[in-house]
């Protein structure tokens, strides 16, 4: 998002609140709660064309990729590795990119299909009438490859609605176990809304509110590859939600959450899982921001 002048004592006002929240439910995390340790800084985003990094997911398909946008400006992701080499932008041919603000990995219509989603959810003054969603097959891409400019053109169109009205977004989730899209919202109490699989691609969905956060402010999220751990994170702190056994996953957020570790950045609103769930990621907007990589650790065993 850009900070505009009418909201700043707005946004100052949710961030304190929460940093109140974020040391409240840091308590109630059990001895369940799958641990992480400190986060290292493994690459610094290399490209000076991201400027407004809200949004970052690993590719599951192309191995050592990481794809990453701007929440302003041409409608594309970037391809780039977790060391921050700039490996190309991928375009969407007819999109417009009014606010995107997170990304997100997932199956789509084709079965054994990866398709990368891109949220243009933002709204900073809640005036939208609705949301888009893009849609694509996850391009291949090689780590080894010089950087290229390629112009995707079957891109899907999937436009949501809120059922109560306008609101700011920040988090885009879709369930690699049901094909769920999520939408988390940044307000001062986050609301979970969801659309259910199939989206239709013509006319608009109406969304479903299912679940709030016991905080707000939500700048990005993901979920595990194998569906099982939910992350969300703020600008100061970061919770993760294990999904109940053969429930939906906004089930997950009616339990207790667990505190995982995070990096103060200079503007964080970026979190990924790894290709295989061992770890998860975060950046910030601004130019040549650091990369930062949080490892499980897997000496516990409840990890």
């Amino acid at each position: 998002m850009s900070f505009w002048c009418d909201k700043r004592s707005a946004i100052a006002f949710g961030l304190a609140l929460a940093v109140m929240l974020w040391s409240a439910v840091g308590c109630a995390a059990s001895g369940d709660c799958p641990k992480f340790l400190a986060g290292h800084k493994v690459g610094t985003v290399q490209s000076a064309v991201i400027k407004g990094a809200s949004g970052l997911a690993a590719s599951r398909k192309n191995p050592g990729v990481l794809w990453i946008h701007n929440d302003y400006g041409p409608a594309c992701v970037y391809a780039m590795t977790p060391e921050g080499k700039h490996l190309g932008v991928y375009n969407f041919a007819g999109a417009k990119n009014l606010n995107w603000e997170d990304i997100a990995i997932g199956p789509g219509p084709e079965p054994n299909v990866d398709y990368i989603y891109a949220g243009d959810i933002g709204d900073n003054n809640a005036k939208r009438k609705d949301v888009t969603i893009y849609r694509i097959i996850e391009p291949n891409v090689d780590v080894n490859q010089t950087s290229v400019n390629v112009t995707i053109t079957n891109v899907e169109t999937i436009v949501l609605v809120y059922p109560d009205g306008p609101r700011d977004a920040e988090t885009l989730i879709v369930d690699p176990l049901t094909k769920d899209i999520y939408i988390i919202s940044k307000e001062g109490t986050s609301k979970v809304y969801r659309a259910a699989y199939p989206q239709a691609t013509t006319g608009k969905t109406t969304l479903e509110e299912v679940a709030k956060l016991h905080w707000g402010m939500a700048t990005a999220g993901d979920i595990s590859p194998d569906g099982r751990e939910i992350i969300v994170r703020g600008y100061f702190g970061a919770s993760l939600w294990v999904r109940p056994k053969d429930g939906p996953m906004w089930k997950a957020f009616e339990n207790s959450e667990c505190s995982i570790p995070i990096i103060l950045e200079q503007q964080g609103e970026a979190i990924c899982f790894d290709a295989n769930g061992a770890g998860y990621y975060t950046t910030s907007e601004h130019k040549h921001q650091p990369i930062y990589y949080f490892p499980r650790d897997t000496k516990l065993k409840n990890n």
